[in-house]
């Protein structure tokens, strides 16, 4: 089958499945005894696990939850995520995925923006959540805790022994148990969905503004990605798999690989809740896991964990990076030790998954694959738009046969992203890319962009918390290198002439309380002034090249 043999598949089999939940459920029908999620030992079937969605999503019915009503997800890896996640989508209502390190400043201007009128939160976060709460239009909050799906006796012993960590709760209208309310009828009400035009998830991204994007990704959209990848991966067969996920499931990377590889071919997920390097290998060799996805600097910590080899990890087959541009010297390595490559997987918030490596062949050195059937791609000049030559490097732009709506309520940057060329909608990915022999291959990427350890920070968005600082008067933010989790965040601070005795401590302190831990700056530099251009814009390129040339000359 050709490449336009595949595209029209993947179309024709978006239209057929509608959302996630139908290929989804088939496979509930088809397996149901089989194991679906384990957690932390506990065993869900798919049988199990469709029960709990469809109690689940009764109780939100019950609760006024309606279809296209945004709700905050803001909860870390379980199966609490999974069964939130979907049970929104199965009465029509939109899960808006958050990270749950984000602070009450994050997560207050991402309710307001989202109009959401409900969250679903861990007890650990739910003090940020009550914090912010006067400051929205939230009416219901969703309580759960890391440990409340596993059986009784798991629970006391985690008490008992401090491993579970718990956070302070109220007992207030309109405050929900999770738990409580599985306990429905597994019987919601049927809901139409107009594939192309209702969403399926509204995630955040950076924004060049320093406020996150909302993208929203209508049913058709995403599963078009999703089903690009699992018609890509047809030699990943149904039932002959296991997957153990630990990157975080509110990123789309986690998503696509969850369902193209095992919900919707029958498979089973390992979900773990943090990325504890014991506990990983533990559960690779004790469930004899065969797929594994990380980013580059999991896969550096694993390499250099000085317990590696009490842990037999052989089972595994196929192994995924992405997240970040994965070093020669890490891919090198992996092979090396454990005489399998690490494959790519190469997307976006704003594009799903744009291209993988074939698992059945050794990847090329630098490529991230061919487009998945579903994406088309052009290079073109940033500048103009106009196609570059054959061989040339150039911006590359992704499209889908299925309409995207641009950002959320930000005409802006949408105008900017998503561009109209040859009766088509593309998407602007700012990364620069060569194409041989149809795969894509980095050039450089967008700078601004700061990567550390697979999270992805906007520089504008710290730069923007920092000049919230009484004695700020300006601020600008790069990532400086480092082999170990790929870039720190570094600020060159300009203060106001009247500031004493403000310290680079003060303002990391004040960051601390504003922004989630992996973005608040490592180093502070204080300067007289920053490099501007003569439109008067800071150019971080100059501050960027700078901290290259230091380490360069280290």
């Amino acid at each position: 089958m050709d490449y336009m043999d595949l595209n029209q598949q993947v179309a024709k089999l978006t239209q057929e499945e509608r959302w996630l939940l139908t290929r989804f459920e088939e496979m509930c029908n088809k397996y149901p005894k089989e194991s679906a999620l384990v957690y932390l030992g506990k065993n869900f079937t798919y049988a199990d696990l469709l029960e709990l969605i469809n109690r689940f999503a009764n109780s939100l019915h019950e609760m006024g939850v309606k279809k296209g009503d945004r709700v905050l997800l803001y909860v870390s890896n379980s199966p609490q995520y999974v069964i939130a996640y979907l049970g929104l989508q199965k009465i029509g209502a939109v899960p808006v995925p958050v990270s749950p390190i984000y602070t009450p400043f994050e997560i207050k201007y991402m309710l307001n923006n989202s109009e959401a009128k409900v969250v679903i939160c861990m007890d650990t976060n739910f003090g940020y959540v009550v914090s912010v709460l006067p400051e929205t239009d939230v009416e219901k909050v969703i309580i759960t805790n890391v440990a409340e799906m596993l059986p009784s006796w798991k629970r006391i012993l985690g008490r008992m022994f401090d491993r579970i960590p718990t956070g302070n709760i109220s007992k207030e209208e309109n405050v929900y148990f999770f738990g409580k309310l599985l306990k429905n009828s597994p019987n919601p009400p049927q809901v139409e969905i107009n594939p192309n035009k209702d969403l399926a998830e509204l995630l955040y991204t950076g924004g060049t503004t320093g406020l996150p994007k909302g993208v929203p990704h209508t049913h058709s959209y995403l599963l078009s990605g999703i089903i690009g990848m699992r018609e890509f991966y047809k030699n990943i067969r149904e039932r002959e798999h296991v997957l153990v996920l630990v990157t975080p499931l509110f990123h789309m990377f986690s998503i696509d690989m969850l369902f193209s590889t095992v919900l919707h071919k029958g498979n089973t997920a390992i979900i773990m809740p943090k990325p504890n390097i014991d506990a990983i290998l533990d559960h690779i060799q004790r469930y004899q896991a065969t797929l594994f996805a990380g980013v580059p600097t999991l896969y550096r910590m694993i390499l250099e964990h000085d317990r590696l080899d009490m842990y037999d990890i052989s089972s595994l087959q196929i192994c995924w990076s992405a997240g970040d541009v994965l070093p020669k010297e890490v891919y090198n390595r992996w092979k090396e030790k454990f005489g399998i490559p690490l494959h790519q997987v190469y997307g976006s918030t704003e594009t799903v998954c744009i291209s993988v490596t074939d698992v059945s062949r050794e990847p090329k050195m630098g490529s991230v694959g061919p487009p998945i059937p579903g994406r088309y791609i052009m290079l073109v000049d940033p500048e103009t738009l106009e196609p570059v030559q054959n061989d040339d490097p150039g911006e590359l732009i992704v499209s889908a046969d299925f309409p995207t709506p641009g950002y959320w309520k930000r005409d802006d940057e949408t105008a900017e992203t998503y561009v109209k060329l040859n009766d088509r909608i593309w998407c602007r990915t700012g990364d620069y890319v060569v194409v041989k022999d149809g795969e894509i291959y980095f050039v450089d990427r967008r700078k601004d962009i700061i990567k550390y350890k697979g999270y992805r920070i906007a520089a504008s968005e710290v730069e923007v918390v920092l000049q919230d600082h009484p004695a700020v008067i300006a601020a600008s933010v790069v990532g400086v290198r480092d082999p170990k989790v790929g870039e720190r965040v570094k600020a060159f601070v300009v203060l106001k002439e009247d500031a004493r005795g403000v310290t680079a401590q003060e303002l990391i302190r004040w960051c601390r309380e504003r922004l989630a831990p992996y973005k608040v700056p490592e180093y502070i530099e204080f300067r007289d002034f920053l490099p501007k251009s003569k439109v008067g814009k800071v150019l971080r390129r100059e501050l960027r090249d700078e901290e290259q040339r230091k380490v360069g000359a280290m």
